[in-house]
């Protein structure tokens, strides 16, 4: 379907409902001077990224670490042990994680497909792809894709050198799609957008927040672990809702006006 912003599902049947769960073993909760963040990791994009964000949680190398270059608009940027620019972490630093091939059997949702290319949802985790000739080319069909920088997205932070990335990273105040391919996307925002953008800005800040303590949710009791459900990207509700905005939309429709919403026990 040449051109057009087609919705289309792949990969497996999708779980029953609209709704599902977040893995523990993939969540990190993230509190803050201005109250809780709670993050979907996205292994599927960033293995070695999120590997590294979880051990350095399970350390408690991030907590009580500032909020260190806030910009309006754009990014909330912390994980650096000396609170500024160019720290690192005791381990080395991390290969590039820009793009990946999808396991065929990895389901997924696209919202949009073009000649160019085609966007889509890991979970709650948007990409972008390459399109349909592109991925027939060569002897690896599989979908190649990297994380769409939308809102609550969160990104490794990296200094000059692609293969840089450390300890570093960042929350999207906004959509800033030119971070895509150049930037490794661990995960997204599933709770707390409002409190991502009540940071304190300033480059660094006067009165800078901080993250005060960080854990995987795996690792928190069972009772004190976030009790929300997220909306199912494989689920008919969002698919019919992003028909609608394709619809409303048209050519100017993009995966980043797909907020994944939650639901509250």
């Amino acid at each position: 379907m040449a051109g057009a912003l087609a919705l289309s599902l792949l990969g497996a049947a999708p779980p029953p409902g609209d709704w599902r769960p977040l893995d523990p073993q993939n969540t990190l909760v993230v509190d803050t001077s201005k109250g809780r963040i709670v993050v979907e990791m996205a292994p599927a994009l960033a293995p070695l990224a999120v590997a590294r964000v979880k051990r350095l949680a399970h350390e408690g190398v991030y907590d009580g670490l500032l909020f260190h270059r806030v910009i309006e608009g754009f990014v909330d940027q912390t994980g650096n042990p000396n609170n500024r620019d160019g720290g690192t972490s005791a381990y080395p630093d991390l290969p590039a994680e820009f793009s990946v091939r999808l396991p065929d059997a990895l389901p997924r949702t696209l919202v949009v497909r073009r000649s160019d290319g085609v966007e889509g949802f890991l979970g709650s985790i948007p990409f972008t792809g390459a399109s349909a000739a592109e991925q027939a080319l060569g002897v690896d069909h599989r979908l190649r894709v990297s994380g769409a920088y939308c809102e609550g997205v969160a990104g490794m932070g990296r200094q000059s050198g692609v293969d840089t990335a450390n300890s570093e990273i960042f929350f999207m105040r906004a959509p800033a799609r030119r971070l895509d391919h150049d930037y490794a996307v661990w995960g997204r925002v599933a709770q707390g957008l409002a409190v991502v953008r009540a940071i304190g800005v300033g480059e660094p800040p006067a009165a800078p927040d901080r993250m005060t303590r960080v854990r995987l949710a795996a690792d928190l009791p069972a009772a004190e672990r976030p009790s929300f459900r997220v909306q199912n990207t494989l689920g008919p509700a969002f698919r019919a809702r992003a028909a609608q905005l394709r619809k409303l939309k048209g050519a100017a429709f993009s995966l980043c006006d797909l907020p994944v919403e939650i639901r509250q026990p």
